[in-house]
């Protein structure tokens, strides 16, 4: 079974980490390529930029539509199988995000939706 974590961008890496994964759609401001120790830039998992917008506008009151819409997008990309495929393999995986807010962010809906993929 996969273990899946989550972690800011921010924070520095470390062996624990397993296969790091970068997973916004954007890079995150003020870090180098050469800083950000990641495996992968899967920017197509993050969510699209008009529910990002729509979310960032009231963070506090749709936190639970934007897991849902999110949900949505997920279930209906080809990137999300495409990318557990390519992941089979490793033991553990980060997900990297830059919220600075680590109780909502898009990678705690992501972790839970890959979690429940069947293997």
């Amino acid at each position: 079974m996969q273990k899946i974590g989550i972690k800011r961008v921010y924070e520095p890496a470390e062996p624990s980490d397993g296969y790091r994964v970068l997973v916004d759609k954007l890079w995150p401001r003020g870090m180098s390529k050469e800083r950000l120790h990641y495996d992968l830039w899967a920017k197509e998992l993050a969510p699209s930029a008009p529910l990002r917008a729509w979310f960032h506008a009231a963070p506090e009151k749709r936190w639970d539509a934007f897991r849902e819409r999110y949900i949505e997008e997920l279930e209906r990309s080809p990137a999300v199988q495409e990318f557990a495929e390519k992941t089979r393999g490793e033991k553990i995986l980060t997900l990297l995000y830059t919220s600075r807010n680590a109780a909502a962010n898009h990678a705690r809906i992501l972790r839970d939706y890959l979690s429940h993929l069947p293997d």
